[in-house]
Formats: C-alpha cells, sequence, structure tokens
C-alpha cells in the first residue's frame, strides 16, 4: 500500500510538472506571436521575417524616389490633374516611408542587405539618375507625360515588389502591401488615362 501511494505522488506530481510546462511553453508560443502582457510593440517587431525587413531596405529608397517626382510635379507642372496626383502619391508614401522605418529602427533587425541589391535588381522600375535629370530639366507638357510614364512605370514596379512580402506573416507588413498593391493600381489606370490627352 505504501508502495501505491508512493507511485501515486510520483504521478502527480509528473502531472503537475508537465502542466506547468505546457503552460510556459504555450505562454512562450503567445508572446512569439505578439500576444504577450502589454508589449506588443516588441513582440510586433519579433514577428517581422526576412524578406518583411529586405522589402522595407528596398521600399523606402523607391517610395522616396516617388515622393520626389512628386514634389517636383508640385514645383514645375501647371496641370491641375497632375498636381492633384502628385499631391496624392506624396501625401500617401510619405507616412509609409516612416512606417518602414519603424521596422528596421529595432537592434538586430536590419537585414544588412541595405539598398545594393536593391539596385542590382532594377529596385522596382525606379528612374535612373539621366531620367531624373531629363524630369528635372523638362517643363511644360514635355514635363507632364515624363513625369505620367515614369510614375506609372515607378508603380508597377513597386506593385510587383509586393510579392516579396506574400508569405509575410505580420498583418502590418501584409496590410501595406495590399494597400500599395489598390491604391498604386487605381492610379496607374488613372495615369493611363491621363496620358491620353498626348
Amino acid at each position: 500500500k505504501k508502495s501505491g501511494g508512493f507511485i501515486a505522488i510520483i504521478v502527480a506530481l509528473i502531472a503537475v510538472i508537465v502542466f506547468l510546462a505546457f503552460n510556459r511553453s504555450d505562454d512562450n508560443f503567445m508572446n512569439n506571436m505578439g500576444h504577450s502582457n502589454g508589449n506588443t510593440n516588441q513582440n510586433s517587431s519579433n514577428e517581422f521575417i526576412g524578406s518583411d525587413l529586405m522589402f522595407a531596405e528596398m521600399m523606402i529608397p523607391h517610395h522616396e524616389q516617388a515622393v520626389e517626382m512628386a514634389d517636383l510635379a508640385l514645383n514645375v507642372s501647371k496641370d491641375a490633374d497632375i498636381l492633384a496626383l502628385a499631391r496624392e502619391i506624396r501625401d500617401a508614401q510619405a507616412p509609409e516611408i516612416l512606417q518602414m522605418e519603424k521596422w528596421l529602427d529595432v537592434p538586430g533587425m536590419g537585414t544588412g542587405m541595405g539598398t545594393g541589391m536593391g539596385h542590382s535588381m532594377g529596385m522596382g522600375d525606379m528612374l535612373s539618375d539621366s531620367e531624373m535629370r531629363e524630369l528635372k530639366n523638362s517643363t511644360g507638357k514635355s514635363f507632364d507625360q515624363l513625369f505620367l510614364k515614369g510614375m506609372i512605370a515607378h508603380h508597377e514596379g513597386a506593385i510587383h515588389m509586393t510579392l516579396m512580402i506574400k508569405d509575410s506573416r505580420n498583418a502590418e507588413v501584409k496590410a501595406l502591401g495590399k494597400n500599395i498593391v489598390t491604391s498604386q493600381t487605381a492610379e496607374i489606370e488613372t495615369m493611363k488615362e491621363m496620358l491620353k490627352q498626348y
């Protein structure tokens, strides 16, 4: 009987240990999924995978050029539709740059790839230095036409770049990718219609 009682105690202790271990494991799982108690910023950062971060490192300079082109249009173009489009692009992409910079502004979160790889891959149809110079040196309808053609290709490149994050597990990354595709697809159609007048 004593032996049976001892075995029962051992079994009960093992059950407690397994229960505690499971709960600890479950807490770790929830933490890794970004659901820890009140520390969501840190844990949401832990959800980023390498392709999320590489996407940000490549898309930031891509967006920066779009904003530069939009600012140029706002200073040069006299076309009301071009001006409205430029403001729309600038106001949408400038905050997205800040959003992506926050993803990278965590120790150890950068991929180390920088923008070199992006340039070697064409960086999503960014304008070359010579194309940017041509745009800056143009005026009137010539500028408007170059701006629209350049921005259409630029947007098409950005949409293609979102394929990098198709397997992302991060809700914020996925939402940004979806927004880029939706908004820039609509802007491409608008710009193609605008180009018909030239």
